[in-house]
Order: C-alpha cells, then structure tokens, then sequence
C-alpha cells in the first residue's frame, strides 16, 4: 500500500493543523516500533496529536495521566485475591493497551516513572515474579512539560535512552491558529477522523519496515556520529549503542514514509537530532561557552561527510 503516511496525515490534520514535522517524526517512531516523548509547553497540541494516530489507527487506547500520586501498580498492573478462584490473578494495569499515552510523566515521582522502563525496553511487564507480554502492535507516546516549569520531576537517564524520538512541537502560525480555535467549536473533532490503518496493518508495516535495505555505508555512517558524540570535550558523555540501533531503526521507518525500500545517508541526518539530542549533557565546558546540545549535534555533524556511491 503506497502512500499511507500521506493518507494518515490527511486525517490527522483534520484536528491537528500544521507541524507536518512533528507528524512525520511521530509516524517514523510508530511505524519503527521506537516509543515517542514529545517536550513542549502546555497546550500546543501533544495530547491531541497522540489520540488522533490512535483514532486512525484504530488501536485500543489508554491515557494514563501522571500525577504525584500516581502508583507503580496503577500502570503495570498487580495481583490480587479472588474468591471465586481462591487464588491471586493478574489484574492488568494501564499499560496494558496497544496504543498508551504516557501524560506529563515528569509531573510524577521518579520511582513511577521507572515502572514504563521494562515495557519500553522487553514489550512486557513483570508482576510478582511472573512476565506479563504487551498487547502488539504495542506503541508508546509520552508527553512532559519542560523542567522548568514547577512540579516536574527529571526524566532518569536510563529511562531517557529508551526514548526513540524527541518531538517539540512549538506555537503555531498565526494562520494556523485561527483554523484551531475554530475545531474548538464542535463538542467532539475526532468524530470526524476515519480509519486508515488496523491493527493487522500496523503489524505487517512494522515487519517491512525491519527488512528496508542498508547499506554498508550507512551504518559505517551512523557509528562515525556515535564515535563523534563520545570524542567531544562539550557532551559528558556520548550516545550509547541503544542510541545507535534507534537512528538505525528510525532511519528505516523515515524511508517507509517515503516510499522507498531503501535507507539513505540523508536520512539519518534528518533524524539525527530528535533521536539523539534527548539522551546528550552538556559539560560544564559547554555550558560555559553557551553552547546548545543542538549546537554541539549540528556541529558534530557537519563535521562527518555523508558517504555517497551506495551500493
């Protein structure tokens, strides 16, 4: 089926206008099985482009609100007794959909938030000893306000890593935001997406996405970034081998939307910075000249000539 990225889009901007970037880098993660964190003030859209891929997709969808109250239990799930069986059963947790969004999960505490690090990781969840499998195709968006804002708790840096993508969406055009406020107007916008894709689909797109051919050159590509991030003196530390297999895999699903069968050097410079730049520090070096980790990555990049004669 050629073309489903733009027949996706097609619904999706019907309740979320604009931001053709932030659409395109949440459909590489979904279709690339890479779960997704979107950053970015309250207000612009996340949650709303989050129920809409789930709406087109049509996979079983689950909200799971962090507050500071909020329970390890309450999102993996726990078990408890049953008089009828005379025994402990599984109840199943909020992960426990296909599609989740994680919401503001840096409003709760950190040992909460270590409660998704499996899932993302395994695709299960374990209870008491016993090994519980996600429901597939299994994706997961999050979605966090920016530190500074009061209440929030930092992403662990183990968590932070197996994060695929970063997505900011940021204010719209003013153009743009004329057409949001009027979707406010209907009780319910979402009425009006229709179905793209099953659940059936989405797991045959997954399973062509891993087969897309590439090239020796690409990931010679790929590891020289890696290297790079790990040899200069303003990040603490470079990206680990998780973050290389991530651009790879992303790379795959950029090029699926694409039409192509086939992944390119160019494609792992588009996505270079939203897979990368969330699991870099800056060094105290850094931070004194005022540098940026976007500056830095873009920096490192430049730097890396992108190999060219594939074969």
């Amino acid at each position: 089926m050629e073309g489903i990225g733009k027949r996706i889009h097609r619904e999706i901007e019907k309740v979320f206008i604009g931001k053709k970037k932030a659409v395109d880098l949440l459909l590489t993660g979904f279709f690339s099985g890479l779960a997704v964190l979107i950053e970015d003030i309250p207000g612009v859209g996340k949650t709303t482009l989050a129920r809409s891929l789930s709406r087109v997709c049509q996979l079983d969808f689950c909200r799971i609100q962090f507050t500071p109250d909020l329970l390890p239990g309450d999102i993996t799930g726990m078990t408890v007794w049953s008089p009828e069986l005379r025994d402990f059963v599984y109840k199943p947790g909020a992960i426990m959909h296909q599609f989740v969004l994680a919401d503001e999960i840096n409003r709760t505490s950190t040992r909460t938030q270590a409660a998704l690090l499996e899932s993302l990781q395994e695709g299960s969840v374990s209870v008491d000893g016993k090994t519980y499998p996600l429901p597939q195709p299994f994706f997961l968006v999050a979605t966090q306000n920016p530190l500074s804002f009061s209440g929030t708790f930092p992403l662990p840096e183990a968590q932070v890593d197996r994060f695929g993508l970063r997505i900011d969406i940021g204010y719209p055009e003013r153009e743009q935001e004329e057409r949001i406020i009027g979707l406010g107007l209907p009780e319910s916008p979402f009425d009006s997406l229709e179905p793209v894709l099953s659940a059936q689909d989405v797991l045959e797109f997954r399973k062509k996405v891993r087969t897309l051919y590439v090239d020796r050159k690409v990931f010679s590509y790929i590891v020289s970034i890696a290297q790079a991030t790990r040899q200069t003196p303003l990040f603490k530390g470079g990206i680990s081998p998780r973050a290389s297999q991530h651009l790879l895999r992303a790379a795959q699903g950029w090029a699926f939307l694409q039409d192509r069968d086939y992944v390119l050097p160019e494609d792992v410079r588009v996505l270079a910075l939203p897979v990368l730049s969330h699991r870099l520090s800056l060094s105290p070096e850094a931070r004194m000249r005022n540098r940026s980790v976007g500056e830095v990555l873009e920096t490192i990049l430049s730097s890396i000539p992108m190999p060219s004669g594939l074969e």
